[in-house]
Parts: structure tokens; C-alpha cells; sequence
């Protein structure tokens, strides 16, 4: 817990009434960080301050003092998947010429299945089709992100199976941009296991401008 207090005491958590965003949250509050929730609609994230503001609106100023910024954006309708890109390219544009980090919660669908990096997960003949538009999508965002020098951005790709019910064990492991599997040999991770380990790549700095995944230990 001291670790955080040390490095990084103020955290943004922007769309931080979702599952996630609430986890991720509570695992920066355990930390002791000063969390200032940003929410479109009445607060329900349990953060120490609110802001209520639409993601598209948060301004440079609005962001001016804090260590980190945690993007928890997730939209799964055909009309609001478009934001997956839109809302990071926003986010992305106000931070430049400032020292805040910007840590997103992102997807699957573009880790590589193979060593050579030429097949992504989304490519593959037995990924979902009803998760296709989605991760289309995220990739299209973390492209744009990754050609970016000008932000100090983290991107953290869950594993294939992330489950939003799944247990806290406290446990996971941290991978790079190949898709990776737990002890049993499945792709999965809880939501709240990403939550901490999310909450614990805030609190240890580094990997800039790489994309970090998460798997169940």
C-alpha cells in the first residue's frame, strides 16, 4: 500500500460506474489512492470524488493534477461501438505536454494466437462471430493508440474469456501482446482479478507505450 503513496496518489477513472470500472476503483482505493470517478450519470462507482461528465467533454483541465487516468469506456450496442474508437482518440488528444498516464481497459480480439504475430485472436475460425464487431473495433482503437508518441499510454488486454462474475483469487499472471492461457490451459481471467492487476500496473509505473494482458494464474 505504500507503494502507490509513493508514486502515484491521484487517479482518474473515466466511465467508472461500469463492472469494471467500479472494481477498478475499489482495488485503487484498497492502495490508498485518492480516486475522482468520472460518470455520465448519477455516481455509482464508490470513488472518494465524482465528476459528472460525459467522456467526450473531459477537457485537459479536467485532468490537470492527476498521476494516472484509467479509460474504462465499453459499449456493445452497433450504435455506440464507434466509441470504443472515438472515446480513446478524445482522451488520447487532451493529455500531450503532460505527465499523466493514460491506462486503458482493453480487449482480446487483437492479442496474437501465434509467435510469428501474424494471427490475431479475432482472426481465428473459432472466435464468436456475434464478438466480432466489438473487437473490430478495439483493435481499430488500440491501432490508432499504438501509433501515438505524444501520450504515455499502457494498454491492457484481458484474456479470451473474461468473466464478469468470475472470483477475486488475488492471483494472475502478465503477458505482452500473445494471448496466454492459466494453469489449466484456458484463456480466462475475472474481472476482478483484471481489476487488481489493473490497480497494481498503476501503482508500479513502467511498460509505456506497450500493450500488457492479463490471464488467471
Amino acid at each position: 500500500m505504500a507503494g502507490i503513496e509513493n508514486n502515484v496518489k491521484k487517479v482518474a477513472v473515466v466511465c467508472a460506474n461500469g463492472h469494471v470500472g467500479r472494481l477498478v476503483v475499489k482495488e485503487l482505493q484498497a492502495k490508498g489512492a485518492d480516486v475522482t470517478a468520472f460518470v455520465r450519470g448519477a455516481d455509482q462507482s464508490g470513488a472518494d470524488h465524482a465528476v459528472v461528465k460525459d467522456v467526450m467533454d473531459i477537457t485537459a483541465e479536467d485532468l490537470a493534477g492527476f498521476d494516472a487516468v484509467v479509460d474504462c469506456f465499453g459499449a456493445w450496442t452497433p450504435e455506440t461501438l464507434p466509441g470504443h474508437v472515438t472515446t480513446l482518440r478524445h482522451l488520447a488528444d487532451v493529455l500531450p505536454g503532460t505527465d499523466v498516464r493514460l491506462y486503458v481497459v482493453g480487449g482480446a480480439g487483437s492479442l496474437y494466437v501465434d509467435e510469428g504475430r501474424t494471427t490475431r485472436l479475432m482472426d481465428t475460425p473459432d472466435f464468436p462471430e456475434a464478438f466480432v464487431p466489438l473487437a473490430t473495433v478495439m483493435g481499430e482503437a488500440f491501432d490508432e493508440l499504438r501509433g501515438r508518441d505524444d501520450v504515455d499510454w499502457t494498454y491492457v488486454s484481458p484474456a479470451a474469456d473474461f468473466r464478469a462474475d468470475g472470483p477475486r483469487t488475488g492471483a494472475y499472471r502478465l503477458g505482452g501482446d500473445l494471448l496466454m492461457t492459466d494453469s489449466e490451459g484456458v484463456s480466462q481471467v475475472s474481472y476482478a482479478d483484471y481489476a487488481l492487476a489493473m490497480a497494481d500496473l498503476v501503482e508500479q509505473g513502467g511498460h509505456v507505450r506497450e500493450r500488457v494482458s492479463v490471464v488467471g494464474a
